[in-house]
């Protein structure tokens, strides 16, 4: 089992079936790694050195890499594996979506709302998520010490408006939610009670 790799960027890109890849030189030798697409965003530059965490998948036709930017996001990926009905790709569109301080905080309360935001999750993936490893994540995140901070997300009834505006104007729901996502961090967010205001600072993120 490969616990994680040092090297250098080679190359970044995308699978024939869109999947996000990263080329990591070690040692002159060049290992394929499929990544959720927002660790491609967290790169050094081409040649510049990086850690990768690892997951290996060894099938009878080929073996699999897959990659993260943490330990935690490389365990959280294997709970998330271990679910009946959750593969490879739908544990990376969770993490990629949502993250893994909000992913875990969605299944640890049972936030399905949360969950069905990651395209291809329905209520019935989100519920059996839920209920397989609320408890096994509440443990886990004890035992590695993951602090889950304070989030400035807004109200149902804000969030709802801002979903429903940038959908309205043609972004996806990834894309809305991996928003959401981002402005939860900033903090002058939290004193507001204003959907406009939320809405104008997701469009500008998502305009960058």
């Amino acid at each position: 089992m490969i616990s994680y790799l040092k090297g250098t960027v080679a190359a970044i890109g995308k699978s024939g079936n869109n999947r996000s890849i990263l080329i990591l030189e070690v040692n002159q030798i060049g290992y394929e790694l499929q990544v959720p697409p927002r660790l491609l965003q967290q790169l050094p530059e081409m040649g510049e050195p990086i850690q990768v965490f690892t997951h290996q998948q060894i099938r009878e036709d080929h073996i699999l890499l897959y990659g993260f930017a943490s330990a935690a996001e490389r365990d959280l990926f294997r709970q998330l594996v271990s679910v009946s009905g959750i593969g490879a790709q739908m544990a990376l569109a969770l993490l990629d979506t949502l993250g893994l301080p909000d992913l875990v905080q969605a299944i640890i309360t049972g936030n399905t709302r949360t969950l069905c935001k990651t395209p291809g999750v329905g209520n019935k993936t989100a519920e059996r998520l839920a209920l397989e490893l609320k408890n096994k994540l509440k443990q886990w995140r004890q035992d590695a010490g993951l602090v889950i901070g304070a989030s400035t997300t807004p109200s149902p009834a804000i969030q709802e408006d801002v979903e429903m505006t940038l959908l309205a104007l043609g972004y996806t729901s990834a894309e809305v939610a991996q928003a959401l996502h981002t402005l939860s961090q900033h903090p002058q967010l939290a004193k507001t009670t204003n959907a406009e205001d939320w809405i104008r600072e997701a469009i500008a993120w998502l305009s960058q």
